[in-house]
């Protein structure tokens, strides 16, 4: 684009940019509630000034086309003995009504396109992090940069209490987790989208960012944060039964306290690491197993393993639970509404599977190994 190009642009923008201001009046009310989050990337605030641009155009359209026609209807009227014109076509009209609907779309379509573009360019990101979606939550895998190597799922934090109304709703009531993805600030962030089940698509309003996440393919977006805090987004695809189940929260901290961030997490993991060659106690694998079912599978099966009649049976005194083979295969695979956990390490399939066969009313004594599973998914 030539100089006196982009000055024009700036000038236009500048002038809708006022025109938006307008018309949001005074907007600290609006942005809170009826307008779009307030953005914290360049792409987001783009977003906005195109959301208001076309807003204001087609405003403008409506009240000039609905405006000449209520006035002809009013102003030519058979009570006031107007005549109808006898014509049967006009040139200048036809070029007119051509010509300006293909300005205007012109004039949207140009900077729409560059914010489009400026969407897809991936390329030299400082920050590469895989996202899954798992039925109903969130994979995060540091693949490149500060902090590679790192992974950690994310699920929903709120608790069954306030979900069930038997407790007062909090300020974060379903857009709160409990692990958040954490970035530095002011770093280009590659997000590649995939999904282990069915598709998926995570969005953080506030970054302007929706990708979705489909099983077999990789997309991919990105994000630069400009401000420190928490933003919150939610799956936005028709996923399943927990779909309102599955928020997304990005915590934008400074490049130190990322980089100390890093260091805490990535001791945490080699601390919490599991050896799935050892032979591990029942009560080792119970302990575990508790945290396991209450992370991944008591919002369907239930605190108390009675299961959601018609949907999801109950594990309290299941014939399948008691038979491992059994398990371990619906577990690996899925089967029904139950999706696969494949995406769990064989510890923690083993240590569920133990804690199920040993919880309530089951009393197998009995424990599952994480050498069992290594061998059933080969």
């Amino acid at each position: 684009m030539t100089r006196t190009g982009h000055s024009k642009l700036t000038t236009l923008r500048t002038v809708f940019a006022a025109g938006a201001l307008a018309v949001a009046g005074s907007a600290g009310a609006i942005q809170s509630k009826y307008n779009l989050a307030p953005p914290v990337t360049q792409i987001a605030r783009d977003i906005h000034w195109l959301h208001w641009m076309m807003l204001i155009i087609c405003g403008v359209i409506f009240v000039a086309v609905f405006g000449v026609m209520f006035y002809s209807i009013w102003a030519h009227r058979k009570s006031k003995g107007a005549q109808p014109a006898d014509f049967h076509e006009s040139t200048k009209v036809e070029v007119v009504w051509t010509v300006i609907p293909f300005l205007i779309v012109i004039g949207m379509a140009l900077p729409a396109t560059r914010t489009v573009v400026a969407m897809k360019d991936t390329t030299n990101a400082d920050l590469t992090i895989k996202v899954t979606g798992y039925q109903w939550k969130w994979g995060y895998d540091y693949l490149k940069g500060e902090g590679e190597g790192i992974s950690f799922l994310s699920t929903l934090a709120t608790p069954r209490e306030q979900i069930e109304g038997k407790a007062p709703k909090s300020n974060t009531y379903l857009i709160e987790v409990d692990n958040e993805l954490v970035v530095p600030v002011g770093k280009k962030v590659r997000v590649i989208t995939t999904a282990n089940d069915v598709i998926h698509a995570w969005m953080v309003p506030a970054f302007g960012v929706k990708q979705d996440a489909i099983p077999g393919f990789v997309r991919d977006t990105w994000f630069r944060a400009e401000k420190i805090g928490t933003y919150r987004g939610q799956c936005a695809e028709l996923c399943g039964r927990d779909h309102a189940f599955m928020p997304i929260v990005v915590r934008v901290v400074s490049a130190e306290d990322y980089t100390k961030w890093v260091a805490e997490k990535k001791a945490a993991l080699a601390a919490a690491a599991d050896d799935p060659n050892r032979t591990w106690t029942v009560a080792e694998l119970q302990e575990r197993g508790a945290k396991v079912y209450a992370a991944n599978c008591q919002a369907c099966h239930q605190a108390n393993g009675r299961g959601v009649k018609g949907t999801f049976p109950p594990l309290d005194g299941s014939a399948v639970v008691m038979n491992t083979q059994q398990q371990m295969a619906i577990l690996l695979n899925g089967k029904g509404a139950m999706p696969s956990w494949k995406g769990l390490s064989d510890v923690e399939l083993a240590a569920v599977a133990t804690y199920t066969k040993n919880a309530w009313g089951n009393k197998a004594g009995a424990a599952v190994q994480p050498a069992e599973f290594r061998a059933a998914r080969k």
